[in-house]
């Protein structure tokens, strides 16, 4: 224990966060208790509580994490240097990537998260969560508004409806593709990846804009 105690503060939060991630994937957060994860993290419960107040923060903790890592696998796929369409083709692979790699951290980050912090009653991960939401909304917003700017893209669009419009229908083909790969194979004949292809297609003639051809 005596090295542990010279590991630095953020080594113990990120340990009890890894361990309580594979509880809350294997029981369900509701049904996980603070001894749970210090019993599994290898903490006594006392120590556990230095560094984490309750069990709330711990989900606020993993959540940030999650976002983080959203964010970096969204603006990887819109860093490269890419048309439109090929752009948008990879966004909707890295959110398969993140899914298949990260399931419970995929549920996580659409589910609630607070955007009310006038009154202070919220821990910091909450409102880093936010930030990070938003960072990533400022992403999408900049490769709408360049395939608009292109032409690739519908002008009339309302760009962030359509952002969130698209992360709802996008992130919900992903969860009932991963979900229903089985029933998908034997009613359909599809693969899970020719299912999303499918989907992915579908989704982006709804903004794209069709030239007249000559």
């Amino acid at each position: 224990m005596g090295r542990r105690k010279k590991e630095p503060r953020s080594v113990h939060r990120e340990n009890i966060a890894s361990a309580a991630s594979s509880l809350f994937m294997e029981k369900g957060i509701r049904l996980v208790s603070m001894d749970d994860i210090a019993k599994a993290a290898g903490y006594s419960k006392a120590t556990l509580y230095v560094y984490f107040e309750n069990k709330e923060e711990i989900v606020s903790y993993i959540v940030l994490n999650s976002m983080k890592k959203l964010y970096n696998y969204i603006t990887s796929a819109l860093e490269q240097p890419l048309e439109t369409w090929a752009k948008y083709e990879l966004i909707c692979q890295s959110l398969v990537q993140y899914q298949e790699e990260f399931p419970f951290y995929f549920q996580m980050v659409l589910d609630n998260i607070n955007i009310d912090f006038e009154n202070g009653q919220y821990l910091p991960e909450e409102k880093a969560t936010y930030q990070v939401g938003e960072d990533i909304n400022e992403k999408l917003k900049g490769f709408f508004i360049s395939g608009m700017e292109k032409g690739d893209l519908r002008c009339d669009l309302n760009v962030m409806s359509t952002i969130f419009h698209f992360w709802g229908m996008l992130s919900g083909l992903v969860q009932l593709a991963a979900a229903k790969e089985s029933y998908i194979q034997s009613t359909m004949g599809f693969t899970k990846k020719q299912f999303l292809e499918h989907g992915f297609q579908l989704l982006y003639r709804s903004i794209e804009n069709r030239r007249e051809e000559l």
